[in-house]
């Protein structure tokens, strides 16, 4: 069953619930939909009882709904699997004995700016304990940057709590870690029934510069599916073995060294990649509905799909506000003029500025010979797209 909340919940994961009649728990938030009617409802405190005698599976969209699963399903298995992951210092914790000289530490806002900075082993990663997407989140490479990093921080977190519940993002306790060398990958996976992990994608997410912790182009192709999905796996049974998941849909984000070894960021728990993005893409990629194949506890064909699979690359494009304008001056945003710079757009998905900070978010795919197209918007500042209101 499902359970759906905002910020945003997109056409297809609506249409998929709706075409294969999947229960969907009749929350307050759920009867503001328009396609309301069209689902298959179960109450709550029906749902509740379904999920205490396990006889039936949970995956939410958003991670808005942490404090009704914490309310209302103690009985499960659910919040603490939740806690395991959403606390990026419990998930530290827990696979320490993977990692015996990864360094983190936890420290309390208020103490930041006070920290004994020869202590760290700079370049370092800071970011709240309980985050989402990038909010909050700095590369600090060494002590001179320290207190001018927190300052910016200082001001990102006021317009960060305006916008999350205190259970998605939470600011008053951090993490300071190691930062991982290596490229950085994106997995939606799931762990079935008998706790054994499946992959559903995995994607390489792209920066800009050693800086940049903005989420603006992750792709997927056939060689990378090819390259990491058995050591990917390999990893995903120690984590099972460490935990004890089952049941359990799971965003993880990994950097791969140089010596091949991976070594996760965080895990996104009971949901794919945030605002329904990076599953979303599996059916362009891959031709497959990774909700049809979790709600079933069934797997992709990786030998299949990787056959009839050309090289070209897949990819999530997230146009954040980079622009340099301020939203109150922004009239609107030029999505035709963007999208003519690609070679196949498959798919956009707008955002209102004013509410969050972000244009919207599109698919599209690209040629091996083209990868280009991808390296600019990467660069882009998105300034040439945007247009300003008169006065």
């Amino acid at each position: 069953m499902f359970i759906l909340e905002g910020p945003y919940i997109s056409n297809f994961i609506e249409q998929t619930i709706i075409d294969n009649n999947f229960l969907v728990i009749d929350t307050p938030f759920l009867k503001s939909r328009k396609r309301y009617k069209e689902f298959k409802l179960i109450a709550e405190n029906e749902a509740i009882l379904q999920l205490e005698n396990r006889k039936d599976i949970l995956y939410s969209n958003s991670e808005n709904v942490i404090e009704w699963v914490e309310k209302n399903l103690q009985n499960t298995q659910y919040p603490a699997f939740i806690k395991l992951f959403k606390n990026k210092v419990n998930f530290r914790e827990v696979i320490q004995s993977l990692y015996p000289s990864f360094y983190f530490q936890k420290i309390e806002m208020g103490d930041l700016k006070n920290i004994d900075i020869l202590s760290i082993p700079f370049p370092v990663v800071i970011k709240p304990s309980v985050g989402f997407f990038s909010l909050g989140v700095y590369t600090i490479e060494n002590a001179a940057e320290w207190l001018p990093t927190i300052q910016k921080l200082e001001e990102e977190l006021k317009y960060i709590q305006s916008l999350y519940p205190v259970e998605v993002v939470n600011t008053n306790t951090f993490i300071i870690e190691k930062y991982i060398e290596g490229k950085e990958y994106a997995v939606d996976c799931y762990f079935n029934q008998d706790g054994e992990p499946v992959i559903l994608n995995i994607l390489e997410h792209q920066f800009s510069s050693a800086k940049d912790v903005s989420d603006r182009l992750y792709f997927t192709s056939k060689n990378i599916i090819e390259h990491l999905h058995d050591k990917t796996l390999l990893f995903l049974n120690r984590l099972s073995q460490l935990t004890g998941l089952k049941n359990f849909p799971l965003h993880l984000e990994m950097r791969v060294t140089s010596d091949n070894e991976i070594i996760p960021i965080e895990g996104n728990p009971m949901r794919f990649g945030g605002w329904c993005t990076t599953a979303d893409l599996a059916p362009y990629a891959f031709g497959f509905n990774p909700y049809q194949l979790y709600q079933h506890q069934q797997k992709p064909n990786w030998n299949q799909i990787l056959n009839e699979m050309n090289d070209d690359f897949y990819s999530l494009i997230l146009l954040d506000n980079s622009t340099g304008f301020k939203t109150e001056n922004i009239a609107d945003f030029d999505y035709k003029k963007l999208l003519s710079q690609f070679e196949k757009p498959l798919e956009l998905r707008k955002v209102d500025v004013n509410q969050f900070p972000l244009f919207g978010y599109f698919y599209t795919q690209t040629s091996v010979d083209n990868f280009n197209e991808l390296t600019n918007i990467l660069h882009h500042n998105l300034s040439e797209f945007v247009i300003e209101k008169v006065i």
